[in-house]
């Protein structure tokens, strides 16, 4: 079972219990998302917040190996190697009107943010392992030059709009 937003908060030291609950109690007079309040309430970094919930979606999220997906030339021309590098995902399944992406916990908020405004079809995703998904760039979408550092040096940055 996926622990709450508030809880894995808590788990980081960044809300206490007391705190949490406050922003549950707010919350529910006025709807809105449970980061964002507890962003504005207590001052949580919104980036404490992202990888809180990257890590609460990949607790509910389906698994994928991308080393075990076959080729398929018209879904992996949907981004550029630089971008599935640069942004840490991988296309893997047409289904229906939509394509079904690969990525790690530590990418995901990125890739999300990505496909948001890149992609035409809408996107899901499912989640591995970050080396797992180093080793599938590296097969699907060789880069001279590119590696694990690369990759890392991307992750650093703050992500593009």
């Amino acid at each position: 079972m996926a622990l709450r937003l508030g809880d894995l908060l808590v788990q980081y030291g960044v809300l206490t219990p007391e705190q949490c609950e406050l922003v549950v109690q707010e919350q529910q007079s006025n709807q809105r998302p449970f980061g964002m309040l507890a962003e504005e309430l207590f001052g949580v970094d919104p980036t404490v917040i992202e990888h809180a919930w990257a890590e609460q979606f990949a607790m509910i999220s389906p698994r994928m190996d991308p080393c075990t997906i076959e080729y398929n030339d018209e879904l992996h021309s949907v981004i550029t190697s630089r971008q599935a590098w640069q942004f840490g995902f991988i296309p893997v399944e047409k289904l229906g009107e939509g394509i079904v992406c690969v990525t790690s916990i530590e990418c995901l908020a990125r890739a999300l943010r990505f496909v948001g405004w890149r992609v035409e079809e809408p996107c899901s995703f499912v989640i591995c392992d970050h080396h797992a998904l180093e080793v599938g760039l590296s097969m699907i979408y060789p880069m001279e030059g590119v590696d694990s550092a690369m990759m890392n040096r991307f992750l650093s940055r703050p992500p593009a709009a």
